[in-house]
């Protein structure tokens, strides 16, 4: 078994193909060496933690915002001793969601009854406070 090389290859190209690297080059930075590289990824890591800071705050300002929560949420109690309740209005308000507001855990189907009996079946207007004997 005789290994013949192909007639246009030359020993120099042989050689050539041999010293290829395996492994890519690695990046020449001015002069700085890894001082370079790990100001880059230190940097790397400090805007994912503010982007990660951000979007948590966004996310949470948003659920506040859809679910409606914080002070105003609670109903006014108004009177010494009295049974009167107070809410405000807010927009998107229903009669429902109002009663389960009052009553958190409880059936609103009462409550809601209340509300239609104190309104007289007028549409609620935001800002607008109503009033019943709960």
């Amino acid at each position: 078994m005789d290994a013949t090389l192909p007639p246009n290859r030359s020993d120099a190209a042989l050689s050539a193909l041999r010293r290829r690297p395996t492994t890519s080059p690695q990046r020449v930075t001015a002069g700085r060496g890894p001082v370079a590289t790990r100001a880059t990824y230190w940097r790397r890591r400090l805007a994912t933690a503010v982007l990660v800071v951000v979007l948590v705050l966004l996310t949470a300002q948003a659920g506040a915002a859809l679910s409606g929560g914080g002070p105003a949420s609670a109903p006014v109690v108004s009177g010494h001793g009295s049974d009167v309740v107070r809410v405000v209005v807010r927009p998107g308000d229903s009669l429902w969601s109002i009663a389960e507001r009052v009553a958190p855990g409880a059936d609103p189907r009462p409550v809601v009854d209340a509300l239609v009996a104190a309104r007289g079946g007028a549409p609620l207007q935001p800002g607008e406070t109503i009033e019943w004997g709960g």
